[in-house]
This record gives structure tokens, C-alpha cells and sequence, in this order.
């Protein structure tokens, strides 16, 4: 399993206007082969904040969609960006 997390800033006013610009592209990565979860969202407490979830079966399923992702651009500065590739080689509920 792989798991993609992390987060950006971007100016408070252009937030919301981001977070939609990716509904398409997330749509379109639940749907795809090997995918667990993927979630763009606004943070609920900082205005300026954008948290970015994947989970993937595996490295073949994440690279696929990475090949056809055709992420937006969606003109805004993005600041701060802090992302980070996870290799899980364990998973299970959290609560048994």
C-alpha cells in the first residue's frame, strides 16, 4: 500500500475556489484501479490550508494514475507545500 499525505497553503480567499478546481481529478482517482482513498479538502481550522490524502493498493496502481491523472492548474501560488510518500507494508482497521 501506498500512502500519499501531506498539505499546501494557498491565500484564504482563493481556498475554496482550489479545493473545487481538483473535484474532477478526484472523482476520476476514486474510480481508478487501485484506489483506496484520495481526498483534497480544506482544512477546518486554517483559512489558508489544503490537506491532501491518497491511498493506493500499490506503486503500479499510483503510477498508473499518475500517468493519466491530468491534474488542473489552477493558477494560484501554492506555498508551504509539504508532501510525503508512505510505503505501508501493514493496514487494518483502527478500531477492532
Amino acid at each position: 500500500m501506498v500512502v500519499i499525505a501531506g498539505h499546501y497553503r494557498v491565500d484564504a480567499e482563493q481556498r475554496d475556489e482550489v479545493v473545487a478546481a481538483f473535484a474532477d481529478m478526484v472523482t476520476r482517482a476514486r474510480d481508478a484501479d487501485g484506489c483506496i482513498h484520495v481526498a483534497i479538502t480544506a482544512d477546518s481550522v486554517d483559512p489558508e490550508r489544503i490537506d491532501n490524502v491518497e491511498v493506493w493498493r500499490d506503486a503500479g496502481a499510483l503510477e498508473a494514475w499518475r500517468a493519466r491523472a491530468d491534474a488542473p492548474d489552477p493558477g494560484v501560488a501554492m506555498r508551504d507545500l509539504t508532501m510525503a510518500r508512505y510505503d505501508a507494508v501493514d493496514g487494518g482497521p483502527l478500531f477492532p
